[in-house]
């Protein structure tokens, strides 16, 4: 079997790639990029294809990346102060209104 071959995806590694790769489409990624980059999110979550192999067994996804997140975050917000996060919170939408007009010219 040849390196980049996705044979060895299950059915639901497939829909996850096909999902991915849509909102890259979306953001105005080539077709083949997106497709690319979503083979390399799977692959990154699941540690590649899931289809039993050789030694007559599938390998279990574990916890996928994409499922972490929740676990480790707010604890560094939570010890801030109201007024810093207020001062980050302007910040950021400054950063997006000056990237939005940037993108509009």
């Amino acid at each position: 079997m040849p390196r980049g071959d996705k044979s060895k995806y299950t059915d639901k590694q497939e829909r996850k790639a096909d999902h991915i790769a849509e909102g890259y489409e979306k953001r105005g990624v080539s077709d083949k990029e997106a497709e690319r980059r979503a083979c390399a999110t799977v692959n990154k979550d699941d540690g590649g294809g899931k289809k039993e192999g050789g030694s007559g067994r599938g390998k279990h996804t574990g916890h996928p990346a994409a499922h972490k997140g929740g676990k480790s975050g707010g604890k560094a917000s939570a010890s801030r102060s109201a007024a810093s996060r207020s001062e980050s919170a302007k910040k950021a939408a400054a950063t997006r209104k000056r990237n939005a007009e940037h993108r509009a010219h």
